[in-house]
């Protein structure tokens, strides 16, 4: 079997960028299609577009800019608190519970461990309470810190950089989405490819809990 690539083997790797939805739980755990439902809400109630028009803009916005709220902004100038709110109303409690084992992995990494992403800090908050690991993260990097841009934009990774003051090539992107992880590549980060989607060149996990496999090998 060949061995698998390890992303802290040819530099010093001082600091994991962690994304949060589909990659700190399953992407089967039901949330973001919880998410999905509720821009598809906001776009019924808030902006009045009919059910099909309101599904087909959710698409394509996510697809054009990286994220629906960012497309919305640009578009149609939405305020991004009453969208945030809007859309991370949601139970988590019903899905989300504490995981001992994830905890057990993320407290065994010595370097610093930084949520990056393009959630608020609120809705990130409450999926690390849930999971009870909250208190091993330094900081969250949200959509808010990166504004106005957003994963997988260049910007938005050159804005966390400087706010964490860490050289890329120190630095491993651990994300679900092969756009992001695309972007951190060509900026010089390390990569690991979490989820049901495979990035070339990453080193990949089905899960978050396969991390160590790839970290400590």
């Amino acid at each position: 079997m060949a061995e698998k690539p390890n992303p802290f083997k040819h530099n010093p790797t001082n600091c994991l960028l962690i994304d949060l939805d589909d990659t700190l739980y399953p992407h089967t755990s039901g949330i973001w299609e919880m998410i999905r439902m509720r821009i598809n809400q906001f776009l019924l109630d808030e902006m009045h577009f009919s059910p099909q028009e309101a599904e087909r803009l959710r698409s394509r916005l996510w697809e054009q800019y990286g994220t629906t709220l960012r497309g919305l902004q640009q578009e149609f100038s939405v305020d991004m608190d009453a969208y945030l709110a809007y859309v991370h109303n949601l139970p988590l409690e019903t899905v989300l519970a504490p995981d001992p084992s994830l905890r057990r992995i993320f407290d065994r990494i010595p370097q610093r461990k930084i949520i990056f992403t393009n959630a608020d800090a609120d809705h990130a908050d409450r999926v690390l309470k849930s999971l009870e690991i909250a208190d091993l993260f330094e900081r969250i990097i949200d959509i808010y810190a990166i504004s106005p841009y957003c994963k997988p934009e260049p910007e938005a990774f050159q804005i966390a950089l400087r706010l964490i003051q860490e050289n890329p090539r120190n630095c491993i992107l651990i994300d679900d989405s092969p756009a992001n992880l695309d972007t951190a590549q060509h900026l010089g980060l390390g990569t690991v490819s979490v989820g049901k989607r495979r990035h070339n060149n990453s080193p990949h996990i089905r899960t978050i809990h396969h991390l160590s496999e790839v970290i400590f090998n």
